[in-house]
């Protein structure tokens, strides 16, 4: 039985899916269903952190069709693969630092043509300015100290005013001593004196651990 949890992002047997914007090919292990001739890939949470978000009551998607996404830790494309899926004529501008998930994301991408890969430091957003035509959303998974830092500064220079921004918070790249709500209290105190409302947040156990899923508005 086929159902819709947000646009673009369905849900099957009780399973999120998104329908293939490159059918016939598979970006990781996922699963794959054909429906009325309509290809879909089931979107496991416990190698994105986006469906686990999801599944855990994410009240609010964002990402939609036209959306222009500027993600930040894009890796080999597993999240960044559902995201295309799901803007089909917007655009995937995938920002990712290591040369080997770079390798990975390049084959992703010629496969998706509204995804770009972008070979760059998340901390350093004035060398990839060039290639950011303009974002409606920031999605950020980044596995740095200073995460709270580089999603503020990612958003002076691409968002507008009251755009939303989606970050994975991994409390143990931050600091593998402190408690983790310690962690993450901090890291909101940060983001809200820097003109960001949480709008929706979530522990993303048992997918993750030691992880926090937040939603924001960017307040410019």
């Amino acid at each position: 039985m086929l159902g819709q949890k947000f646009e673009g992002v369905f849900l099957i047997s009780g399973k999120l899916a998104t329908k293939s914007f490159a059918p016939n090919s598979r970006v990781y292990d996922e699963r794959t269903i054909k429906m009325d001739n309509t290809e879909y890939r089931f979107w496991d949470p416990q190698k994105s952190k986006a469906s686990a978000a999801i599944l855990k009551g994410l009240r609010q998607m964002p990402i939609r069709k036209g959306t222009k996404v500027l993600y930040l830790g894009a890796g080999s494309g597993t999240t960044a693969s559902h995201f295309s899926d799901i803007v089909e004529d917007g655009k995937i501008y995938c920002v990712e630092f290591a040369p080997r998930s770079m390798r990975d994301l390049i084959r992703t991408c010629e496969r998706r043509k509204n995804m770009l890969p972008i070979l760059a430091d998340a901390r350093r957003p004035e060398t990839y300015q060039k290639f950011i035509q303009d974002a409606d959303v920031i999605y950020q998974d980044v596995a740095q100290p200073d995460q709270a830092k580089i999603l503020i500064n990612n958003s002076r220079m691409f968002l507008k005013k009251d755009s939303l921004a989606m970050i994975a918070v991994k409390s143990q790249c931050i600091d593998v001593v402190r408690e983790p709500s310690e962690v993450y209290k901090e890291l909101i105190e940060e983001l809200e004196k820097n003109n960001f409302e949480v709008l929706d947040k979530m522990d993303l156990f048992p997918f993750d651990k030691d992880h926090l899923f937040i939603l924001l508005r960017y307040k410019g």
